[in-house]
């Protein structure tokens, strides 16, 4: 009997646990689309009123970035156990079960310490800190306290996982080894003959290699080199991080994942791949072609190249298996022409460079159409050399062609939304997103989609863009770390060293960002690398435009190389194809991405 009872008693814990937790996650959920729709919401009367009635909305700006934080702090939760984690788990696979076991709780370990960071150094903050808002009103630690919060309900929904998974000892073991770490680490002072930088890439390399989440391991590395004589305190942390999610340029991503997500769920990007069809589906490889000039369109309306592998591969592999082609080789083919989506504008790629380098949104969105241009034509080269397709698509008439353009227009002018008034200063890159977000659910409404969509895209766009911007906020304090020990500078010493001409920077860089990009996710890379590499592409007289267009071209191409390669792996997910597989069967088609990053770096020495 008391057997028994003893052993009913973690299986009751932990169903406890699992419904406490879908309740919470529900919860979170719901105000986290509910945010996205306020924020919305304001931006877009904004826009309504200065150019309908000339007048302003007092404080819509401060407003937009405080909700944006609020997003990003409940939002963070919901990512932990997902893809959007950024995990990098594949060197904790190949260890024994105990050896997984060990990784597993340091993982847990980054999280419980990152969740503490946020938590008392928000609080800590929130106590110092005084002042109003001048435009809101409000006093300026409630956006502090946001982070505060989000720091604390991250322990909890990671402890709630652990328990409703059985795995109670594990939690326990984590949360005794972080809080230890938490309160001891500022009462070290331990000597290295390292600078602080060096240790803080060893502990974050740590945190990489135990597969724990990209934004946590920034995050306790940061806190962790306070022992070794940094020069950023925890509140100075917190507030860095803040700091780095506080920007109105950054409301762009959620609102363009969100305009991605309802194309696809109103049935627009349908005619997107009718209209390609009928254009090139008749030609050798037709079908593999149509994947293709489909990408390039739909590059123009999400933004997103994991989006558009999604829905890639639920759209086009089951017809390409069908027209003959490999199941492998399918596969490859729509993970590889998947990368255009954050190359051709709009580009979150480029919006994560803009807020990291301060380079220009619109000149960074007119290089990306040269780079997916050259990047689409290679690609075309390689289909037709290595695919030879049994049953080719019918050739279309006139009229099918005409009747498929005209039910692609609602799609194109979501294009001519964001490009045109982007690059014609007509609206900023938030509010041109806001107006294609809002385009998009006229769409989707339009085809009468449930409510219950329309919330899962809301809700969707909201969780993955919460994921980018704690990664964007947690790399805030890593790179001012960085700055501290000038690596920009000994990196423009090294192209010195090697002649320090813009071929000489152009090679480095290049190596550089194809090494980290193997480990790295491109977000990351970008906010890392991107303020490191640009001073010395400028030096050499490079235009920075230019080398922007060329540091996200190739951490695109990272979407498809092993280990990491998400484009890959997002596939594989939705074919239930075998990862290692695709990685074999991409080799041509990464080979044709490789000779475009070549032809594009050409062009930037020769202009």
């Amino acid at each position: 009997m008391n057997a028994s009872a003893g052993l009913a008693l973690p299986s009751t814990l932990a169903r406890t646990a699992a419904c406490i937790l879908r309740k919470l996650e529900g919860g979170l959920g719901v105000l986290c689309a509910l945010i996205l729709g306020v924020l919305l919401v304001v931006v877009l009367t904004t826009v309504v009123m200065r150019y309908l009635f000339s007048a302003g909305f007092m404080g819509s700006e401060d407003l937009s970035v405080w909700l944006n934080v609020a997003l990003i702090a409940f939002g963070a939760p919901l990512s932990l156990n997902s893809t959007l984690a950024m995990r990098l788990d594949v060197f904790a696979r190949l260890l024994p079960r105990r050896g997984q076991e060990i990784t597993s709780i340091t993982a847990d370990v980054f999280t419980i310490l990152s969740g503490l960071i946020l938590s008392f150094g928000g609080v800590e903050i929130m106590t110092m800190l005084g002042g109003v808002s001048p435009t809101l009103g409000l006093p300026e630690w409630i956006r502090f306290g946001f982070l505060g919060a989000g720091g604390a309900l991250l322990i909890i929904v990671l402890a709630l996982q652990r328990l409703s998974e059985g795995r109670s000892l594990q939690i326990m073991a984590a949360a005794i080894l972080g809080s230890g770490l938490y309160f001891s680490i500022p009462h070290l002072a331990l000597s290295a003959d390292w600078p602080p930088s060096i240790v803080l890439g060893l502990v974050a390399a740590l945190g990489l290699i135990v597969a724990a989440p990209l934004p946590h391991a920034f995050l306790a590395a940061a806190y962790v080199v306070i022992a070794f004589g940094s020069t950023l305190p925890e509140p100075a942390i917190v507030a860095s991080t803040v700091t780095g999610m506080s920007k109105f340029l950054l409301l762009a991503i959620p609102f363009f994942l969100l305009a991605g997500g309802l194309l696809t769920s109103s049935g627009v990007a349908n005619q997107l791949v009718r209209f390609a069809s009928a254009l090139v589906g008749h030609r050798r490889a037709g079908l593999a072609q149509t994947t293709l000039l489909t990408s390039v369109l739909f590059s123009g309306a999400s933004g997103s190249s994991v989006a558009n592998a999604a829905f890639g591969a639920s759209t086009f592999q089951p017809e390409l298996v069908k027209h003959g082609y490999p199941p492998a080789q399918a596969a490859a083919i729509i993970a590889s022409t998947s990368v255009l989506d954050n190359i051709i504008p709009p580009s979150v790629a480029f919006l994560i460079l803009a807020a990291a380098t301060n380079l220009s949104v619109g000149s960074l969105l007119v290089g990306g159409f040269f780079a997916g241009g050259v990047m689409a034509v290679c690609l075309a080269v390689a289909i037709h050399l290595t695919v030879h397709e049994q049953t080719p698509l019918p050739r279309a008439g006139s009229r099918e062609r005409w009747r498929s353009a005209v039910a692609a227009i609602p799609a194109f002018g979501l294009g001519v939304i964001v490009v045109v008034g982007i690059r014609m200063g007509v609206v900023t890159t938030t509010e041109a997103a806001a107006l294609a977000a809002a385009y998009t659910l006229a769409l989707a409404i339009s085809a009468r989609l449930r409510f219950n969509t329309l919330f899962a895209a809301f809700r969707q766009a909201a969780a993955e863009a919460s994921a980018i911007g704690l990664l964007i906020g947690t790399a805030g304090p890593f790179a001012f770390l960085l700055a501290v020990d000038n690596v920009s500078g000994f990196v423009t010493e090294l192209t010195t060293v090697l002649g320090g001409s813009a071929l000489a920077v152009l090679l480095l860089s290049n190596l550089i960002l194809l090494a980290v990009g193997l480990v790295l996710d491109i977000g990351a890379a970008i906010l890392l690398f991107g303020p490191i590499l640009l001073p010395a592409a400028v030096a050499a007289g490079i235009d920075p435009i230019h080398f922007g267009v060329i540091i996200v071209v190739n951490l695109m191409i990272h979407g498809l190389t092993p280990p990491l390669g998400v484009l890959i792996f997002v596939v594989s997910g939705v074919t239930r194809l075998p990862a290692s597989a695709l990685f074999r069967a991409v080799l041509p088609y990464l080979f044709a991405l490789l000779v475009s990053l070549a032809i594009i770096c050409a062009w930037a020495l020769i202009f």
